[in-house]
């Protein structure tokens, strides 16, 4: 399970080694046979080499940073670090893989409350408790509401979280403890930028779609505290190879468009700029400057677009795993 102290003992390097290992004794001889899997890499020229960046890709299938991230250790470029579910922390073998191939993980507050709630009282919430707690947290329940409101169970979990059933010292403890959860993902993701000379590379969907879908706001809250360009990186073909669960590719060809970087600075995003102390991701963030992260995350996600074929383009309004078991 990703905790606090979890995420504080991530260790970061300019050599990941299970990416090097992986791609020795997987990845290469898994993309040569016995189906061979083309891997193409379109404008490397705009990957920057006096800097690191944000490589934002569309994220069409489980595996499809595999292939990206292979090419890029083949041809001497640099690794690359990446942002991951919280959720892929909650079985140790997997937790262990994820650290050795630099890997962030990063818990959303839903994941937060569905671990803090199993903690105290040793079992997942239903989709009622969790609901009721996500919607104070969220503020759509305000905060002097009853809490004789929250069922049972969730109402020993604020007591026992905070020492009271008040609601306005469980959303303050709430979010205190997001905010120390938020400086430990952007201590880890400015290491991987500025240390272990990593690029960093984030799917701004959120989730997995064959087709592109509007993005998070995420990737722009850090960037523009970190002060680091985004390259856009188009993923066509990777689908194909991995079409469901199984690691293996099935062969095909993967073309990875990269486009020229977003710069903070450049014409595109400068007009949405965020003051660069502001933490990112927390509620504050998201009331005061929602409009500004939402209209950067359109050209972001219209930068991705134009490096895509077709039929990645028209996606439907699906709205994706609900509940609390997208968590755990």
């Amino acid at each position: 399970m990703l905790t606090l102290e979890r995420l504080r003992n991530i260790k970061l390097t300019h050599r990941p080694p299970g990416q090097v290992v992986f791609a020795n004794t997987v990845l290469r001889w898994d993309y040569l046979l016995p189906r061979r899997t083309d891997i193409v890499l379109e404008g490397l020229e705009h990957i920057p080499t006096d800097r690191t960046v944000f490589f934002a890709m569309n994220h069409t299938d489980r595996y499809n940073y595999w292939p990206f991230q292979y090419e890029l250790y083949r041809r001497g470029l640099p690794f690359t670090a990446t942002w991951v579910k919280g959720k892929y922390y909650e079985h140790p073998a997997m937790a262990a893989f994820m650290d050795a191939c630099n890997n962030i993980p990063l818990p959303s507050r839903g994941y937060v409350i569905a671990t803090e709630f199993r903690a105290r009282m040793g079992r997942q919430p239903s989709g009622k408790e969790y609901r009721a707690l996500r919607d104070r947290v969220d503020r759509r329940v305000a905060s002097d509401t009853a809490m004789d409101e929250l069922p049972e169970a969730a109402r020993r979990f604020v007591e026992a979280f905070c020492g009271s059933t008040d609601g306005e010292r469980f959303i303050a403890a709430f979010d205190a403890l997001w905010a120390d959860y938020l400086r430990e993902i952007v201590r880890l993701t400015r290491h991987a930028l500025e240390r272990a000379g990593n690029n960093l590379l984030v799917f701004p969907e959120g989730t997995r779609s064959k087709t592109l879908r509007k993005g998070q706001t995420g990737l722009m809250q850090m960037a523009w505290h970190l002060g680091h360009d985004i390259v856009p990186v188009g993923c066509n073909g990777s689908d194909d190879c991995y079409p469901g669960n199984s690691p293996f590719s099935r062969g095909g060809r993967i073309v990875y468009r990269i486009g020229p970087p977003l710069r903070l600075d450049g014409p595109e995003l400068l007009p949405h700029a965020v003051p660069t102390d502001q933490l990112p991701l927390t509620f504050a963030a998201n009331e005061r400057y929602r409009d500004r992260y939402e209209a950067a995350t359109a050209v972001l996600m219209q930068a991705i677009g134009r490096l895509l074929d077709e039929r990645y383009l028209h996606a439907e309004n699906a709205a994706g795993e609900q509940g609390v078991g997208r968590f755990l």
